[in-house]
Parts: C-alpha cells; structure tokens; sequence
C-alpha cells in the first residue's frame, strides 16, 4: 500500500532531512517491525538507509509501504511515536525543545568544575611557585582547569549551534508542521 501525498507536502519533498525527520522515520519502523510488518533485516537495511538519507524524499520512500494506520502525517514523514515519557504525561522531546537552556546548564556544570580545580590547585600550592611536595598536583588541577573551561566554551557552542539550526529550520516549515 502507498499513501497519498498532499500537493502542498510534495513541494517540501526536496528539503535537507533534519536529525528530527530521521528520528521520526526511525521511530515509524520500529513501530512496524513490533506490528510485524517488517522483518529484523528490514528494519535494520531501512534504518541505516534512514540514518544516511539527504531529503525528506528520500525518508518518505524508506516508509512508502507501510500501511498508514495513523501513524504517518505532514507528508509522509512519521508522527514520533508513543513513548514511555509521552505515557507518563511528560514531553517526549524535552532535550529537543530547548538546547540553549541544556548547554548552558552542562557549561555551568563544567565552570564549576574548573572553579573546583583552580581552588584545589591554589591549595595544592599556597606559596605559589617554589619548592613544595604538592606543587605537582597544581600543574595538574590547573591544566585540568583550563580543559574544564575550553570544554564549557564547546558545550555553549554547539548549544548556540543546535538553537540556530533549529530556528532556522522553524522558520522553514510551516505552522501545521510546527505544531501550532
């Protein structure tokens, strides 16, 4: 069986595939090998085909097949399935809905980790530079200081990153897509 294809869906088809249109497919396929409609290779051949697709064309061929049942809307890509989380009353992509918040919380955590060091170092060390038993283990704190506080600027990074890609991509879709 084939699905339909509304004509305003068909126009997007050309797109770049998001992480989230692949996490999607991938959650349709799973849904339809636990149903028994596809086998174990299947399911294995069309995730790995999911995990490397460029479009949203490309995604929708790996789940043309599939009998709908509900479970495909917006053009063909798959409706995230139910999970644990979503059951239990709590959002099923909270770590998707706000990476800024999530990366400035890791970057806080790995600053206080560097404060911890560069405080561990200054007690390692009291009389700063000269001889004492410890001063070894001061280098150490503060290299692994500084390697606390480049990691902090990475993890912002990427969070400020995966912000902009996902505004980006929000503007990009329409409202029906956005959910609103």
């Amino acid at each position: 069986m084939t699905r339909s294809q509304d004509p305003a869906s068909a126009g997007r088809d050309w797109l770049w595939a998001g992480h989230a249109d692949r996490e999607d497919v991938i959650e349709t396929l799973k849904a339809a090998f636990v149903h028994g409609r596809l086998t174990r290779d299947e399911l294995g051949t069309r995730t790995g085909l999911a995990l490397t697709a460029q479009t949203r064309a490309e995604l929708a061929g790996l789940i043309a097949d599939i009998p709908a049942d509900g479970a495909l809307a917006d053009g063909g890509l798959a409706e995230p399935a139910r999970t644990p989380a979503a059951e239990a009353g709590r959002p099923p992509s909270a770590a998707r809905r706000r990476p800024l918040a999530r990366a400035a919380a890791g970057s806080v955590g790995c600053l206080i980790i560097a404060v911890a060091l560069g405080w561990a170092a200054l007690l390692a060390d009291p009389d700063g530079v000269g001889p004492h038993p410890y001063q070894s283990w001061a280098r150490v704190c503060l290299f692994l200081a500084l390697a606390a506080v480049v990691t902090a600027v990475g993890v912002m990074g990427f969070g400020v990153a995966a912000s902009v890609e996902r505004r980006f991509l929000g503007q990009r879709r329409s409202p029906a897509e956005r959910g609103g």
